[in-house]
């Protein structure tokens, strides 16, 4: 049974409830965890309150103290962690050891750093006889909700940067993958007082308990778009701080100066990464009309050579999708695609145990239809062509989505002059996908808004005070 971890200790909900935990590589359920109710939430929240008024007081040297010695921890019982998090997703274990953990252990000593960084405006005499500076502020206790995607990945980007800027957090992990998220707090909790870090596991009925409860000040979620429509709605009466980081339609404009079988290898790995199921994906290419046929031959050609398998095989690329319902939505797409659709490779799921679909690419798509508006979040790679430079932008930009992009060239005039026109947070050049630590990650429009990781995600977790001292 996976319980709450809510004021330093695993506790038991009031109601008893649970959901099942399946493996996504087997279909078959392997544990239960307990959900949530409003009076379970409030107990966490009123926990998080507690911790806030301890952790509150604490300087920035002993927080990052704090987060280093977690990081510590966290490299230590690395493999448990790996093993808990690749059991709930149906990951690779090899590809999640590889990908994974170092940007978890660099983002929480990142965070760490972070912590005695903080700067403001020099205080100064803007008024005669009156001295003025601003206090970065702690905002108090912190909603989180995080995606099934990555469940431990996610987690730190939520918890670390809150942490470090002295909040408390109240979390809560989606429904499907909750295990690595409380085995974190468990080995967090050694290293911070009772009730900064606590985390409640539940269906989207404790979400909404935890976003609609008066106490904190700011909500932050990662998730669909729906979710984050929700999220905003539910945190208005109170006038909460809402952070969103949402789905994403990713263009990937490939110009026809390109090594055409390097960078469709590229492009392959960063939209199958994880079976497509990352909101910045390289998940719809835009490729010049000159090579877009030898393009789509390479591309195909490599979504034929990914291997798709279970955690344990240490040759597999990636794994199973989520949850049965998210192999339904992948499927969903293609079984409606259009008349002049061409699947030209995978398509289909792969066999009858777990979760597992066909990396797959799909050629003659229109700019309106639904595999190129709306998110698949799944192993399907659409590639249409475009003309010019301004027929690319401007097909890049028609999507409600503006998270990621990236442009493919080797002429540096036309990789400056399309980054900058793309509309999206983030635009890689001749890559897709790479993150850094010091590095803002967020979008606009359904995309969501703030930002997470860098410098720019810290200042998300504070709030400015203006304190002004009349000495004359």
């Amino acid at each position: 049974m996976l319980r709450n971890f809510v004021n330093g200790s695993y506790t038991d909900t009031e109601e008893g409830r649970t959901s099942p935990v399946v493996d996504p590589s087997t279909g078959e359920t392997y544990a239960h965890a307990q959900v949530s109710s409003e009076r379970d939430v409030a107990a966490a929240v009123a926990a998080a309150e507690a911790g806030f008024e301890v952790w509150r007081d604490t300087t920035p040297a002993e927080r990052q103290r704090a987060l280093l010695r977690i990081a510590d921890a966290v490299e230590a019982r690395a493999e448990e962690l790996i093993e808990a998090e690749c059991r709930n997703t149906g990951k690779p274990v090899e590809a999640t050891r590889a990908e994974e953990m170092g940007p978890v252990l660099d983002e929480l000593r990142f965070f760490a750093g972070a912590a005695r960084m903080l700067e403001g405006k020099a205080a100064g005499e803007y008024m005669r006889d009156h001295t003025s500076y601003v206090r970065r502020e702690p905002i108090g206790v912190c909603a989180q909700i995080t995606p099934w995607n990555y469940p431990l990945v996610m987690a730190i980007w939520k918890l670390a940067p809150a942490i470090a800027a002295g909040n408390a957090v109240v979390l809560k992990p989606s429904d499907t993958t909750p295990v690595s998220t409380l085995l974190l707090a468990e080995i967090a909790a050694e290293f911070l007082p009772a009730g900064v870090l606590n985390v409640v596991t539940g269906d989207r009925d404790t979400g909404r308990s935890l976003v609609s409860h008066p106490v904190p000040q700011l909500v932050s979620i990662t998730g669909s778009t729906r979710a984050g429509m929700e999220v905003a709605a539910a945190a208005a009466p109170d006038l909460k701080k809402v952070h969103l980081e949402l789905g994403g339609k990713a263009p990937v404009v490939v110009f026809d100066d390109v090594d055409i079988a390097a960078t469709a290898e590229a492009i392959a790995g960063a939209g199958f990464f994880n079976a497509g199921q990352d909101c910045t994906a390289a998940t719809r290419v835009l490729v010049h009309e000159r090579i877009a046929a030898d393009f789509t031959a390479a591309l195909a050609a490599a979504a034929r050579n990914t291997r798709v398998g279970a955690p344990s095989d240490p040759d597999a690329f990636f794994g199973p999708v989520n949850n049965a319902g998210q192999l339904e939505r992948v499927a969903g797409f293609l079984d409606r695609a259009p008349d002049h659709a061409e699947v030209v490779a995978g398509g289909k799921r792969i066999g009858d145990r777990g979760f597992f679909f066909e990396p797959t690419v799909v050629a003659g798509l229109r700019q309106r239809d639904e595999m190129i508006q709306d998110e698949v979040f799944g192993p399907v790679i659409t590639v249409q062509p475009f003309a010019d430079e301004a027929e690319a932008i401007r097909y890049a930009n028609d999507v409600r989505f503006g998270l990621s992009s990236s442009v493919w060239t080797q002429n540096h005039g036309r990789a400056m002059r399309v980054s900058r026109r793309l509309d999206f947070g983030a635009v890689w050049i001749n890559t897709h996908l790479p993150f850094v630590s010091e590095m803002p990650h967020g979008g606009y429009g359904h995309s969501g808004y703030g930002k997470d990781l860098s410098m720019y995600g810290f200042e998300e977790y504070t709030r400015i005070k203006h304190v002004m001292s009349f000495h004359g």
